[in-house]
């Protein structure tokens, strides 16, 4: 039976290196493990070419060559015989295989190091199985009808939460992601924040992630979706960072939520119009979880999303003022709530413990600053949009979604205030004792 590349998918994922044998002019062979094999088009691959002078110079001098996959479901081998074609280092090709390799490296700090110098180009002669055709288990299809419905649901959506936990459950339900978080821009600081999360155990809201590092950064910077499908082959971007409190104190850095035993992740950019609303990550503790209906499934509603976000900021810039029934709560007395504030990052403090930084920590400066001037706990979204002082980014980053983030990171932590929504465009400050501001 003949066996074309697209039946290899699971031999391109590189859950289990690759090998190429060559020869030199004189006959010697060399044979080198792979890091990055990837599929042309039905006849032709491309393999990396970071460190593998001898490889290259045996393919120069004598241009056949044997590769040998390994499907990473099933431990099936095929030998492929190939010749060397070409060599790229610039254009489309070169470009996707830069992608992966950094981001795949990024996570483990070998950034400057595991650079993409070029990219071989080989013809593909023969494709044989080493063995007797395995049986795998396939994932069963996602049905259309299934996707068509989550869709809606995310759509149907007029507040930013109601987008990101329709998005979440949808992408969980749907995939088999064991867990999934969404992150929003933060563009003065070139940084994705974590306002959205499902299936990790220990929270995680307001973790940031540089725009061009990792996983996720890689796919807001490049605007294409990128995925692992063994992430025992490389390191979490977390991993380096101690999820304890005290660290965040230390560091004003939250940690990025860890799912333990995660072994298949991918991030897919959230488009709207040309505009990066966000990134969409799903993670499994599987290997090889995300194939390519799977990835589709996740762009999809990653876009629907997108365009949900997008009509949510377009309502709000009409916002719509709904009064509150009861009065205006004093500010409570009792115990000192220690409020300290740093003027260079916008970083925000409690009893010193280190709550968020950023355009939410000037939004919770703003309200504490008015609860003790003015001896209230109400505002509203109006009220805030319209301050000179607070500085807010333009209006398509979405005030709404900064105080969902606010919101849920002072609920996860338990600071001894809440923010909460008393009406559409409302909010109230909760607090168990008074506030003391300190800047500095």
């Amino acid at each position: 039976m003949t066996i074309r590349l697209s039946q290899l998918h699971a031999c391109f994922e590189g859950v289990i290196p690759s090998i190429i044998a060559t020869a030199a002019a004189d006959g010697m062979p060399n044979v080198s493990y792979l890091s990055h094999v990837a599929m042309v088009d039905e006849n032709h691959i491309a393999l990396s070419n970071q460190f593998f002078a001898k490889t290259s110079a045996n393919v120069r001098a004598n241009p056949k060559a044997a590769v040998v996959l390994v499907d990473g479901r099933t431990g099936q081998q095929f030998a492929l015989d190939v010749v060397w074609d070409r060599v790229e280092d610039r254009g489309r090709l070169f470009e996707h295989m830069e992608r992966d390799l950094r981001a795949s490296s990024t996570q483990l700090g070998w950034g400057d190091v595991m650079r993409l110098r070029a990219v071989d180009v080989f013809r593909v002669l023969s494709i044989r199985a080493c063995e007797p055709e395995m049986e795998v288990a396939q994932a069963s299809p996602v049905a259309m009808a299934d996707i068509a419905e989550v869709a809606r649901r995310i759509g149907s959506q007029q507040v930013v939460e109601g987008v990101l936990d329709a998005l979440l459950e949808g992408v969980t339900r749907l995939t088999g992601a064991t867990a999934a978080m969404v992150l929003l821009p933060e563009p003065a600081r070139a940084t994705l924040v974590v306002t959205g999360l499902r299936g990790y155990a220990d929270g995680g809201i307001g973790s940031e992630v540089p725009v061009g590092e990792g996983l996720i950064g890689e796919a807001a910077a490049a605007r294409v979706p990128l995925r692992i499908n063994d992430v025992t082959r490389v390191h979490r971007l977390s991993g380096a960072v101690s999820n304890a409190a005290d660290s965040e104190d230390r560091t004003r850095t939250i940690a990025l939520p860890v799912l333990e035993g995660g072994m298949s992740q991918i991030a897919a950019p959230m488009l709207a119009a040309g505009e990066l609303r966000g990134v969409l990550f799903a993670e499994a503790r599987e290997r090889l979880a995300f194939d390519a209906e799977r990835q589709a499934v996740i762009e999809t509603l990653a876009v629907q999303a997108a365009m949900a976000l997008t009509g949510v900021a377009q309502e709000e810039a009409e916002p719509v003022l709904t009064p509150i029934a009861p009065p205006n709560p004093e500010v409570p007395s009792g115990q000192d709530l220690v409020i300290t504030t740093f003027a260079f990052d916008d970083s925000i403090f409690i009893n010193n413990r280190y709550v968020i930084k950023g355009v939410a920590g000037r939004l919770l400066k703003f309200m504490l600053e008015r609860a003790i001037a003015e001896n209230r706990v109400d505002f509203s979204n109006r009220e805030i949009r319209l301050s000179s002082e607070l500085r807010l980014p333009e209006f398509k980053d979405n005030l709404e979604a900064r105080l969902l983030l606010l919101r849920r990171r002072l609920s996860e932590r338990s600071f001894g205030i809440d923010l909460v929504q008393t009406g559409r465009g409302q909010l109230r400050l909760h607090m168990d004792g008074r506030p003391v501001m300190m800047p500095k």
